[in-house]
């Protein structure tokens, strides 16, 4: 028997699964092929770049709303 061909993921695969996973919602089957083509330091890479936007955006919009109120 075979081994399965590992494929590479895409940077936009790796984005959307790292999006996902922060929402805590995933198909099992996306899951599974994840498993598969994502590298853990694509994961980590993608999750520390998007945990940085949501922190960088929670600031700018409290920053605009303190903004707006004086």
């Amino acid at each position: 028997m075979e081994a399965p061909i590992a494929r590479k993921a895409s940077p936009m695969q790796v984005a959307k699964a790292v999006f996902w996973s922060f929402l805590g919602i995933r198909k099992r089957s996306d899951y599974e092929v994840d498993s598969v083509e994502l590298k853990p330091q694509q994961v980590i890479v993608a999750g520390l770049i998007g945990a940085a936007c949501f922190v960088l955006g929670l600031v700018l919009l409290v920053r605009l709303i303190i903004g707006s109120l004086v």
